[in-house]
Parts: structure tokens; C-alpha cells; sequence
């Protein structure tokens, strides 16, 4: 029997079913587990949360009067069956607005995903629904601003670079199946499949993952063996879909058919799993690795764009440009002035006008004070002639023109 108690009345040996309040409000990555440590019952009551439903069938009860009375259709609401319930269709804010709070969802997201890899490297079995509460929150991001927690979570290191991957991937998945114009239980589907393609790489040793040097004929199959690694993964997991799991086995198919693990070509690979190998690119690319520094976000769609007619689905390719804007958050470009500016946000009139931070003059090459230009604005007569190499012009560390301070 589920029970709605306040955080006081918890104690060791209860099942904690669900908080009330948000899934970043609570120190846990996931939200339905046994109390077994004291110490949880303290971090529970620190974090604010001030009611939490348990499980009687699975722990201990609470004497009689501590427990609130609630309906079934209100208990469902606090479960967050999400299965049922609509996304949230948010209205758009700001880059600089969500920027705060996409700061906040990377940290917790790195360290929920960290957390669930570690827990399947170890032959825990895997629950998608452990899972769903990070899905809404990256999705919920998404709605409100896709550029602000796509553009924050490249910002990787080679330590996070797994963990930090599969959340960005997940983003890129929620914000191109809106593009495509998905349903909400087919956005969240693809949403989690972003979230989980990767997790056979917990089988890969790190020093092959990061080695900085060309890999060997054995260490490149043994790399090329996570899809099916991940796909067995999950299926002894539980509540994984159909697709997480095709998306998984799938995403390094091409379709000439010259991917892996199955050399599937054109038809013979899902939708999901053909966003799935775009999304996953795409940020693979951006993204600094041992091996290599990651590509300015305009050079990456330029690049993929080139890849597109054999790797890539090419209506999907171009359905992702449209969600990312031609030159991406993060993008370097020149202005017919002859000023360099950093991409900040897409203005949602075309993908050739987005917002900018300019910050340096190419005719004198000395930086200026910064100022953020709208292009898309009728009073705005300057326009991008293309994009720069930020090292050509002794520029470092650009991203923190457009990343939060």
C-alpha cells in the first residue's frame, strides 16, 4: 500500500516509493529504493523535501494518523506515471534564463547516469524507470530553451566524457523529435534511448576509451562491441521499450551499409535508430577527447553534411539543422563588418540571423567590449559572411563568451 508521510516520521526499513517535489530538489539519482542508512533519512530531511511516499508491501509502515489520506487519481500524479501524462509544453525562454538551471541539470544528470552505468557495471539489473525522472527534466529544458543544456553539456572533460555524452544525446534526441513533430510518449521514448545508447560502454576499459593514440585491430573491436554489449544490458534490465533498445544496438548503422554491428542499410534501420546515429555524431564531434579537440559546432554540421548521403538519413540530417540553426550555440563567426561574435541563441526567424556576443574587430585585431547583436532585428544591417577558426586568431577559450558566469 502506498502511504504520503512527512520526511519526520521516515526511518530505516521503509521503502521510499517516490519524493514529492522535483527530482532535482532530491540528493538521490533515483527515486524508489530501500532506507537501509540512517545517514539518507538526514540527506532527505537537509534537502528541503518535506513529504515522501513509501511502499508498505516492500517496508516497514507508519503508525496510525501519520499518513495522509489521498485519491487514487492524486496518487498516480504523485508517481508521475508519465506514461499517461502529457509533457509539459512549456513557452520559451531565454538562453541566459535556462542557462542557470541547465547548469544545474548537467551536474545532477552527470552524476545520476554516473551512478546507473557504475550500478550496471557491477550486474545490478537496470530499471528504465529509475531513469524517466531525468528524461522529464532534460525534456522540460528542452521545451523551455533546446540551445541552453545542448550547448552546456558538449562542455565535457575526457573523465565525464561517457557520462556527459549520453545526456547530451538524449537532448539532441527530445529536441529533434519535436522538430520531426513526435508525439509526447514518442518523444520521451527517444529521449531514453539517447540516454541509454552508450551504456555497453561500461564494459570497454577506460584506458582503450581514452586512449589518446590510434587503437589497435583488437582494441577497435572490442570498442566496436558496445552496441550489443548495451543491448544485453538492457534486456535483462526492466521497463526498457522497444526502442531504447533498437537505438542501442543500432546507432553505428549506416545507411549504405557500412555500419556495425549488422552492416543494415537504408530501410532496414528504424527512425529512432537513424536519429539516434546523427544525435550521436553530432556531439561525439563537438566534443574535446583524448584524441582530438572537438569542432566548432558550424564546422561539425558542414562536416556531417558532407557524410550525409551514405552515413545518414538525409531528411533527418536536415531536420536536426533545422533544431540546431545553421551555426549552432557556440559557433564562431565573421560579420560583414569584419567583427567576430559567438553564437548565444537561434532566433526562431531564421537560420541565418541568430543572436550574438561580438567581442573582437578581425581590421584591428584587438578585442572590443562586448555586445550582444540580433540579427534577425530590422534595425540590424550586419549579417554573417561564415564561420572562423577561433585558434587562427589566437582566441581561447571561447566558451566562456556564451557559457553562464
Amino acid at each position: 500500500m502506498l502511504k504520503r508521510i512527512g520526511v519526520q516520521h521516515l526511518r530505516t526499513g521503509m521503502f521510499i516509493q517516490e519524493f514529492c517535489g522535483s527530482w532535482m530538489d532530491h540528493p538521490f539519482w533515483r527515486t524508489r529504493f530501500p532506507l537501509r542508512d540512517p545517514k539518507d533519512i538526514q540527506r532527505i530531511i537537509d534537502s528541503g523535501i518535506t513529504e515522501v511516499w513509501i511502499d508498505t508491501a516492500k517496508g516497514l509502515d507508519v503508525p496510525a494518523g501519520q499518513a495522509k489520506d489521498e485519491s487514487d487519481r492524486q496518487i498516480d500524479l504523485a508517481l508521475g506515471h508519465v506514461a499517461v501524462e502529457p509533457l509539459i509544453h512549456r513557452a520559451r525562454i531565454s538562453y541566459e534564463q535556462e542557462a542557470v538551471r541547465a547548469v544545474k541539470i548537467c551536474a545532477k544528470s552527470k552524476q545520476a547516469v554516473a551512478s546507473m552505468f557504475q550500478e550496471a557495471r557491477m550486474g545490478r539489473a537496470l530499471d528504465a524507470n529509475d531513469a524517466l525522472p531525468l528524461v522529464e527534466e532534460i525534456a522540460s529544458s528542452v521545451e523551455r530553451n533546446p540551445e541552453a543544456l545542448i550547448s552546456l553539456a558538449r562542455l565535457k572533460t575526457k573523465d565525464d566524457y561517457t557520462y556527459m555524452h549520453s545526456v547530451a544525446v538524449c537532448a539532441l534526441m527530445v529536441s529533434l523529435a519535436r522538430q520531426l513533430g513526435l508525439g509526447d510518449q514518442e518523444t520521451r521514448e527517444v529521449g531514453m534511448a539517447g540516454l541509454l545508447h552508450d551504456i555497453g560502454k561500461m564494459y570497454i576499459p577506460l584506458d582503450v576509451l581514452n586512449k589518446p593514440g590510434k587503437l589497435t585491430d583488437e582494441e577497435f573491436t572490442l570498442v566496436k562491441s558496445h552496441p550489443q554489449e548495451g543491448h544485453r544490458v538492457l534486456l535483462e534490465g526492466q521497463g526498457v521499450g522497444a526502442v531504447p533498445l533498437d537505438v542501442c544496438l543500432h546507432h553505428h548503422e549506416k545507411m549504405d551499409g557500412t555500419g556495425y554491428p549488422h552492416r543494415l542499410k537504408s530501410d532496414e534501420i528504424s527512425r529512432s535508430a537513424r536519429m539516434g546515429a546523427v544525435c550521436d555524431v553530432y556531439d561525439a564531434i563537438t566534443s574535446n577527447r583524448p584524441y582530438k579537440s572537438g569542432w566548432d559546432p558550424a564546422e561539425s554540421l558542414r562536416k556531417m553534411a558532407e557524410w550525409a548521403r551514405g552515413h545518414f538519413d538525409e531528411a533527418i540530417f536536415q531536420a536536426f539543422v533545422k533544431s540546431m540553426g545553421i551555426y549552432p550555440t557556440g559557433s564562431l563567426v565573421r560579420l560583414e563588418s569584419g567583427r567576430l561574435g559567438v553564437v548565444i541563441e537561434q532566433s526562431g526567424k531564421s537560420l541565418l540571423m541568430p543572436r550574438l556576443k561580438v567581442f573582437f574587430s578581425t581590421k584591428s585585431g584587438t578585442y572590443l567590449s562586448p555586445e550582444v547583436v540580433d540579427l534577425s532585428r530590422s534595425n540590424c544591417h550586419d549579417r554573417i559572411m561564415g564561420r572562423e577558426d577561433a585558434a587562427q586568431w589566437g582566441i581561447k577559450n571561447l566558451h566562456e563568451l556564451w557559457t553562464p558566469g
